[in-house]
C-alpha cells in the first residue's frame, strides 16, 4: 500500500524514496528556522547517516517511514513514523512512534502530515501513535515546549515556539515531559555535596577515568551498565551490539577521557558518567556543511579553541547497587569529578539532559548539584481510531 495522501488546502504528502528527497526531507527545518537565532543546522552528513538503513542500525529493529509535505513544489513540513520491535510492550495498547515533525504555521501542513503517519501506524496494527522520537528513545527525543530562548546542545532538539499546539490540534495530549538541566561550572559543587564527597570514597570503591587504549570494551562496559541501570526506565529501549559498536564510532572523534568517569564496587563495574563537548556550539556558523573549510573549523574549536560548554548525556549505576550506601553516593562522586575536570578545562556551563519529569531520584541529584531545570521537551500521545 502506498502511504502518499493527498490533502486539502493544496498539501500533498509524498513518501521519502530517493536520496535527493531524504536530503530535502533533512532540510525541510532549515528552511523553516532559518530566521530563529538559536536554531543550529545539524551537519547533513550526519543527518543523512541517522536517517538511513545503511548506516543506522536502528532500522535492523524497526520499520520506519518518512514522508515530505509539498505545497506549491515547495517543502513545506515533514514526519516519520516508526515501530520499533525492541520498545517495551504495553499489553493495553500497541504504540507506534511518529518523529521528525517540522512544518509551516499552518494547520493544514500538520493535519495532513499526522493524517499520513497515523494511517501507516493503523495499518500495521498500532492503536496509539507516541512521539516525537527521532528516530528513537535513545536518539532525540520529545518537542521542545520551554525554553526557545537559548539553543539546544548537542543531540537535543530545538523546534518552532508553534509546533506543540499544531500537535495538540490534532488530538494529540502530553504523554511525558523532559527535562534539560543547566549548572554552572565556574562554581563548585554545593557545600553539602562537597563535604560528602571529599571525604573520599568508600571502602571497595573505585573511581577510573575512561581508558582510551581500550575504547571498544569501554563502550561496551558503558552501555551494559547503561542497560541494566535504566532497564526500569519508562520507554527504555536497550542497545544492540549493532548499536553499541555505531555508538563508539560516533563518539570517538569528540569523547575527552578527562571527562568519562567508571566507578568500580567490590570489583565489579558499577557506574559511568560522560560528558561531551557540545559539538552545537562549534558548528553553530558551519549552516551544515563540513566542506570546504568546516572539518578544519570543528577540529579546531573543539580540540584547540575549545567551546564553553559540555552536556551529560549518560550516566547510570547498576540496579544491584543503586539503592546501597555506596551506590546512593556514586553519582556525586562521578559528578564531582566530572565536573572537576571540566571546569580545569575551561568549560563554563554543563546540561543534564533529558529527564524524564517523574524520575524523582534523578532530578533530586540534579538540584543537589546546583542544575536549574531550563528546557522542557513534550512527548505527546493519542488513540488512532
Amino acid at each position: 500500500m502506498a502511504f502518499d495522501s493527498h490533502a486539502s488546502a493544496g498539501v500533498t504528502v509524498k513518501a521519502v524514496r530517493t536520496r535527493a528527497e531524504l536530503d530535502r526531507f533533512i532540510r525541510v527545518p532549515m528552511r523553516l528556522n532559518k530566521g530563529d537565532p538559536n536554531w543550529i543546522a545539524p551537519l547533513i552528513s550526519e543527518r543523512q547517516e541517522a536517517l538511513s538503513a545503511k548506516s543506522n542500525p536502528f532500522f535492523e529493529h524497526a520499520q520506519v517511514e518518512m514522508w515530505l509535505a509539498v505545497r506549491d513544489g515547495q517543502d513545506v513540513g515533514r514526519i516519520s513514523a516508526q515501530i520499533d520491535e525492541l520498545a517495551p510492550a504495553d499489553p493495553s495498547r500497541k504504540i507506534g512512534h511518529f518523529g521528525m515533525i517540522a512544518g509551516e504555521d499552518d494547520p493544514a501542513v500538520f493535519a495532513a502530515l499526522f493524517a499520513t503517519a497515523e494511517a501507516w501506524l493503523k495499518d500495521r496494527g498500532r492503536d496509539t501513535a507516541m512521539g516525537p522520537f527521532n528516530l528513537s528513545v535513545n536518539e532525540e527525543v520529545g518537542l521542545l515546549v520551554d525554553g526557545f530562548d537559548t539553543p539546544p546542545m548537542l543531540l537535543m532538539g530545538h523546534d518552532a515556539p508553534y509546533a506543540g499546539g499544531r500537535i495538540e490540534q490534532q488530538g494529540y495530549a502530553k504523554a511525558k515531559d523532559l527535562y534539560a538541566y543547566l549548572a554552572n561550572l565556574t562554581q563548585d559543587l554545593p557545600d553539602a555535596v562537597l563535604k560528602r564527597v571529599r571525604r573520599g570514597a568508600a571502602d571497595g570503591v573505585v573511581l577510573r577515568k575512561l581508558d582510551m587504549k581500550r575504547f571498544e570494551d569501554e563502550v561496551h562496559t558503558l552501555t551494559d551498565i547503561a542497560n541494566d541501570a535504566w532497564s526500569g526506565n519508562w520507554g527504555y529501549t536497550p542497545s544492540t551490539a549493532a548499536e553499541t559498536k555505531q555508538m563508539a564510532k560516533g563518539l570517538k572523534a569528540v569523547i575527552d577521557p578527562d571527562l568519562v568517569w567508571f566507578a568500580q564496587i567490590d570489583g565489579e563495574e558499577a557506574g559511568f558518567i560522560v560528558l561531551l563537548p557540545n559539538v552545537n556550539e562549534a558548528i553553530a556558523d558551519l549552516d551544515g556543511k563540513l566542506l570546504p573549510f568546516g572539518w578544519a573549523k570543528l577540529l579546531w574549536r573543539l580540540k584547540v579553541a575549545r567551546v564553553k560548554t559540555v552536556r551529560v548525556p549518560l550516566m547510570g549505576v547498576r540496579r544491584k547497587f543503586a539503592g546501597s550506601r555506596r551506590g546512593m553516593i556514586l553519582p556525586f562522586h562521578l559528578i564531582d569529578l566530572a565536573a572537576t575536570e571540566a571546569r580545569r578545562k575551561g568549560y563554563e556551563r554543563v546540561e543534564l539532559s533529558w529527564i524524564l519529569d517523574d524520575n524523582l531520584p534523578m532530578r533530586n541529584i540534579c538540584e543537589r548539584v546546583g542544575a536549574v531545570a531550563y528546557k522542557t521537551y513534550r512527548l505527546y500521545e493519542k488513540a488512532l481510531k
